[in-house]
């Protein structure tokens, strides 16, 4: 016990007084007691080392002695009761030191197993102003590998399920000035009607609070080690006075959005207006945290054969409508590809192939490209990809580097090396839709006067029409029918995809569409074939629009 802290026993609740003023307390969960033996106590008395599955009373013993060492601010000891005490330590400090914390009073619900829940209701202090703050979390217990000894599993999500390694509490002044965001119809964006937007959210407060003429509040964040990540605001003892900050997401699309990515446990979607650029909607899920829908770094499957069936047909190599050889089987450079259940639909025009997705079709046409480089350059040149996006937030704007051989085959059925996201796919299909890239962007340009992107050159009229109608096709009769069955409206067009990454059993779904003046793609992380998963959260979010 540190010095000039005195602790009492009433009742089932351990009050820990420091200086006069209550720091924190403990509360024993209701009903069970164990025999009292604690991390330490177990041990006593036999001097060997202990193994085999853990007991309930270890578990109990070395939650409770734990939870009140933090809550007592014991940091030392809580981390000797953890087994890595080198980093639990600091960051049981920093919980009074960093965060500010002047009470908490942890009470722990029944263990379930080796994981015991508690709840903390704690006190945020700085510079005179106080708030409380009440949030759950869990630990687990393990047996050291070294001792025997029952000892908390250390994590820093412990301390707050926020918290991961390389991040740390903060209270203090907040580095930015306050935001309120609004759609493009004047309606305030928030964190807790729109999960999703949460990093972008904190994002743009960083980068435009203070051009928006808003002033910096008190808060508590989790602040990132790595560059560029923004802070995650978790509580507000003062409020700052908001800048008002537009931007050009649509609130029906967005709640559309958000809806559709909560029927799968990993999945993102983003919606743009083709005419425009403009971001509409994003969505992941889980909606904390990575913003997957913009900064993932995957490969989307056959919905880049979009850029893929540009590049041949400007090379004049195929027409939509002049048969093209869709085989079982095409090899190229000692590497075979197939198709989907090694389907075959023989000497077929090109737009059954691409509603159809024949891999085949695309593959026995390398040869005739003589550029292994020339999808990266079409990808580039018409298509924006990789020319450092400016769009108001952190993007990643996709990547097919230069391959050869076999690895250049896989990328022109968007395998291998091509690393995409959402947005990228989605910016694809409106510039197909278009025929002309617009940088998508999340609020105005003018706002900081940044460069944004643009491409080299625009498709040819006559295969940016090939490309809609084949995209049309799909959506009628091909692979994307089902999914954008329900997609009103005369004028629409889909792309289906799935990729295999890292040896996954099931393959990651994509889908990407347009109706009218939006576009939309979506990835559902083991979701299958495109049409399965990632087609319908595309069909509800342009059904929104």
């Amino acid at each position: 016990m540190r010095s000039g802290a005195k602790v009492a026993l009433v009742g089932s609740v351990f009050v820990v007084v420091a200086g006069g003023v209550g720091y924190g307390g403990y509360n024993l969960w209701t009903g069970i007691s164990g025999s009292g033996n604690s991390a330490t106590g177990a041990q006593s008395g036999t001097g060997t080392k202990k193994s085999g599955p853990l007991h309930t009373d270890e578990v109990v013993g070395t939650a409770k002695d734990f939870l009140a060492a933090w809550a007592a601010g014991e940091s030392d000891r809580a981390a000797q009761l953890t087994n890595n005490p080198v980093d639990a330590g600091p960051a049981v400090l920093n919980y009074r030191e960093g965060a500010k914390v002047s009470g908490a009073v942890i009470t722990p619900g029944a263990p379930n197993g080796t994981t015991v829940p508690f709840t903390v209701k704690a006190t945020v202090t700085f510079e005179g102003r106080s708030k409380p703050w009440t949030y759950s979390s869990q630990l687990t217990v393990v047996r050291g590998l070294t001792t025997g000894r029952p000892l908390v599993d250390w994590k820093p999500s412990v301390l707050h399920p926020r918290l991961t390694k390389g991040t740390t509490l903060r209270t203090g002044t907040a580095k930015a000035a306050a935001v309120k965001a609004v759609d493009r119809e004047g309606g305030e964006l928030t964190k807790e009607k729109y999960p999703s937007l949460g990093p972008v959210l904190d994002q743009l407060r960083e980068r435009y609070g203070r051009k928006a003429g808003g002033t910096a509040g008190i808060e508590t964040w989790v602040e990132s080690e790595t560059e560029g990540v923004a802070d995650s605001i978790l509580l507000t003892l003062v409020k700052g006075e908001p800048g008002r900050l537009e931007t050009t997401i649509d609130a029906d699309v967005q709640a559309a959005a958000e809806k559709a990515v909560r029927q799968y446990g990993q999945a993102a979607v983003v919606a743009v207006k083709p005419s425009t650029g403009e971001i509409r909607a994003v969505a992941n899920n889980p909606a904390s945290g990575y913003n997957t829908a913009f900064l993932g770094k995957q490969a989307p499957g056959s919905t880049l054969k979009i850029v893929t069936a540009a590049l041949l047909l400007e090379k004049g190599l195929v027409t939509a409508d002049r048969p093209a050889e869709c085989p079982e089987n095409a090899m190229y450079y000692g590497r075979t590809f197939h198709n989907l259940k090694n389907f075959k639909l023989g000497n077929v025009p090109f737009s059954q192939s691409f509603a159809m997705s024949c891999n085949t079709a695309f593959i026995k046409k390398i040869d005739d490209v003589k550029d292994d480089a020339a999808l990266g350059k079409e990808a580039r040149d018409v298509f924006g990809i990789g020319l450092n996006w400016q769009t108001g937030v952190d993007t990643y704007d996709g990547s097919i580097p230069a391959e050869t051989g076999g690895e250049a085959a896989a990328q022109y059925i968007g395998q291998g090396t091509v690393q995409m996201n959402v947005l990228n796919i989605a910016s694809i299909t409106a510039t197909a839709k278009t025929g002309s890239f617009r940088q998508p962007i999340i609020v105005p340009k003018d706002l900081d006067d940044r460069t944004i992107a643009t491409a080299q050159r625009r498709l040819p009229d006559s295969v940016a029409r090939q490309l809609r109608d084949m995209m049309r096709r799909t959506a009628t009769s091909g692979t994307g029918a089902r999914a954008m069955a329900p997609v009103g409206g005369a004028d629409k067009g889909a792309k289906t995809g799935s990729a295999e990454v890292g040896g996954q059993e099931t393959s990651n779904s994509w889908f990407t569409g347009f109706s009218g003046d939006l576009a939309a793609a979506a990835v559902v992380q083991s979701g299958g074939h495109g049409g399965d998963a990632a087609g319908p959260v595309v069909a509800k979010v342009l059904n929104a629009g």
